[in-house]
């Protein structure tokens, strides 16, 4: 399909016909197929997107690693966009404001978004196996009739798409979407897990786990925080130049030593760091995360996802010496209530997103950026929607 010759059939609160990246069979190239997506329901909203980036989530689940696989699908939700129409019910958005789509929803009713300290939504908890909508449990999006499956509640590899109103944050309309469509995920779940729960003081000594874009976005927090020491550990030294574009002040491969990498960072700290972030997953590192941390006042945030089987194992005298571990889910931000804020740091110059873009494609080679994470080539790849 030419699809600088495609216009979009845009009929205001119709079944419009548009284009979308559709994975018809885990880790085939996407198909850019004309898709039929009906208009928004009771509080949903249909978004025209402009710019979307790939996450290693939508890769995971492409490649139906370790869930039940769920075919064809439209995936995709890191994005930026405006919206087009508003269902029943949706007072907070109108047609026109610029948007950000998140997996994880605010409907602000329920006593997790009621709480100051949660930001895990009953009603829009991320759930990766629900690929249709909450209102009807239907799909917004088919072709010929046939439905085609949503992810995440927001499917952004489309011209067009249908959002539930409490996953959409509102956001300034003067912020480039081409730039802070990577907050949707990633980058604030990173900078969150350092400012929102590791809350390194200034001047404070901080040790993050894997320097993915993830583990670079928590690098950043601890430089937004001041943090005068910032130690990376990755096993992959070629990580390290790149990560002192973040803060990085010193550097540590557990392959390079005979001993466990936090009796390393203890050595290098009179103690172990005042604060540590995990980002890579891994149940080993995450134990090393815990254990580098001091004594008396140390804290360790993780942020990976462990493969299901994985057990956390570590000396109860650890946490009675009074080091504190803790979790963290999308760096403890609300989507609708804090995120606009994140994109004003952005905005004031305070955080820096651009160093995160390595890479843009138009949608017509959308499968280009699942081959550059898939050779692990760089950290965000933006796709541009509009030729």
């Amino acid at each position: 399909m030419n699809l600088n010759a495609y216009i979009s059939i845009i009929f205001f609160g119709y079944v419009s016909v548009i284009v979308a990246a559709v994975a018809w069979e885990a880790g085939k190239p996407l198909v850019i197929e004309e898709v039929e997506v009906a208009p928004p329901q009771t509080n949903e909203v249909r978004v025209k997107i402009l710019f979307t980036s790939l996450c290693h989530t939508d890769v995971y689940f492409w490649e139906a690693k370790g869930q039940n696989p769920l075919f064809p699908r439209i995936y995709g939700h890191e994005a930026g966009g405006i919206v087009e129409s508003v269902g029943e019910g949706v007072t907070d958005l109108k047609p026109g404001d610029h948007v950000l789509p998140v997996f994880t929803g605010e409907c602000k009713e329920c006593a997790h978004c009621k709480s100051e300290e949660s930001n895990m939504c009953d009603l829009l908890r991320i759930n990766t196996d629900r690929g249709v909508m909450l209102n009807d449990g239907k799909s917004r999006f088919s072709i010929n009739g046939r439905p085609i499956y949503h992810f995440v509640g927001t499917s952004t590899f489309s011209e067009y798409t249908v959002i539930h109103v409490g996953c959409l944050a509102k956001i300034n309309p003067l912020a480039p979407l081409d730039k802070v469509c990577v907050l949707s995920c990633g980058i604030s779940t990173g900078l969150g897990a350092t400012l929102n729960v590791a809350k390194p003081a200034k001047g404070s000594t901080v040790a993050v786990f894997g320097l993915g874009a993830v583990g670079l976005a928590a690098a950043e927090g601890a430089r937004i925080a001041g943090a005068s020491r910032i130690i990376g550990v990755d096993l992959n030294s070629n990580r390290f130049k790149e990560a002192k574009k973040f803060g990085a002040t010193e550097f540590v491969n557990p392959k390079d030593y005979n001993k466990p990498v936090q009796e390393v960072i203890a050595e290098m700290t009179n103690g172990g760091v005042d604060r540590s972030v995990e980002c890579t997953g891994n149940i080993d590192a995450m134990i090393s995360a815990f254990e580098c941390v001091h004594d008396g006042w140390g804290v360790a945030v993780l942020v990976g996802v462990p493969h299901k089987d994985a057990v956390f194992k570590t000396h109860p005298m650890n946490l009675l010496n009074e080091r504190t571990l803790k979790g963290t889910f999308f760096g403890n931000y609300k989507p609708r209530s804090d995120l606009p804020s994140v994109v004003e740091k952005y905005m004031s110059k305070e955080l820096e997103v651009e160093k995160f873009i390595t890479h843009t494609v138009p949608f017509s080679e959308i499968n280009k950026a699942f081959e550059y994470m898939l050779r692990g080539e760089g950290l965000r790849c933006i796709i541009r929607m509009e030729e």
